[in-house]
């Protein structure tokens, strides 16, 4: 095109069977010429198959072309790593932080927006040890990150090394891990009284929403304490299903610190069920894409959460 008019329109094919346009202002008759390779004007292709889970042979029927053609865009793009641009995350002040298993002992971390429910870093085949925590945290911190408060699920690894990397930080543990673990060493049908009177208690934890109802659940549960606590302290008994009920004493006792702050400021997350839920859908489309090499399959990964943050 000489003139730059977008008014053109098709004009035939050249004697090698490529599409020619006739512009409509200096009628004269060109090739259209694009700078970008093949797998970069196809790059939509690549993106239906990270993010809508689509198989090569929905996508040869969709794009009406053969499958080794989409095979050859995805291969090219999937041997590339998005860039990591984490940008200034000072804005950021309420976070939810957790991982997922891919294949023990190494799997997903990520670090979430509690407010907007987006991604701001996530890593893939790291640890939940304190050495991988502590440089994943060191990278949000270099990167302006100062969270005021921080949803766990409890891990005292995580614990120690947040607290490390911000001294200051409110750590809100997750309503829903406290009640799943407690709910479970109180088993679905207790004999034992103190199990039934905690596991009535835990089953209420989900429906605290204001401060009443987290003073409420707070003297339930010192009524309890001070009813059962020095009976399970000084028994002799070490059977499983009491050592169960030792564990959930103990769990809640400790997590109760940090159990409500959510009622005082409801930016803070109660939960970390934003990010499971989103770890969830991940798996699901990795899942129809199994089989990848290892290099692939991180980069695989590094797309998905490139392309789809929230």
């Amino acid at each position: 095109m000489y003139c730059l008019s977008p008014y053109v329109r098709r004009n035939g094919k050249s004697p090698q069977n490529k599409q020619r346009y006739l512009c409509l202002s200096c009628q004269r008759s060109f090739l259209w010429k694009s700078s970008k390779t093949l797998e970069e004007r196809k790059y939509n292709w690549f993106k239906l198959w990270i993010t809508e889970g689509y198989s090569l042979r929905k996508l040869s029927n969709i794009k009406r072309t053969s499958q080794s053609t989409v095979k050859r865009v995805i291969r090219y793009w999937l041997s590339q790593s998005p860039k990591e641009n984490q940008g200034d995350l000072s804005g950021t002040k309420h976070i939810i932080v957790d991982g997922s298993f891919l294949k023990r002992p190494t799997g997903i971390y990520a670090a979430m927006d509690s407010e907007t429910h987006k991604l701001i870093y996530v890593e893939v085949n790291v640890r939940e040890s304190s050495e991988d925590l502590a440089r994943f945290y060191s990278k949000l911190s270099d990167a302006g990150l100062k969270p005021e408060s921080a949803t766990t699920d409890g891990n005292t690894a995580q614990t120690r090394q947040l607290k490390n990397c911000w001294p200051d930080i409110k750590l809100q543990r997750c309503i829903v891990h406290v009640q799943r673990q407690g709910l479970s060493w109180c088993r679905r049908n207790p004999k034992r009284t103190d199990a039934k009177h905690l596991r009535e208690l835990l089953l209420k934890l989900t429906e605290v929403k204001t401060k009443d109802d987290s003073l409420r659940f707070t003297k339930g549960f010192y009524a309890w304490e001070k009813r059962f606590g020095t009976g399970i302290e000084s028994s002799p008994n070490r059977g499983w299903v009491f050592t169960d009920i030792v564990r959930a004493r103990s769990m809640v006792t400790k997590a109760l610190p940090n159990l409500f702050h959510y009622v005082d400021n409801p930016k803070i997350a109660r939960s970390t069920n934003a990010l499971e839920g989103y770890f969830s859908r991940v798996k699901e489309h990795y899942r129809l894409h199994r089989g990848l090499s290892k290099k692939n399959k991180v980069n695989y990964f590094k797309w998905y959460f490139y392309l789809k943050p929230k």
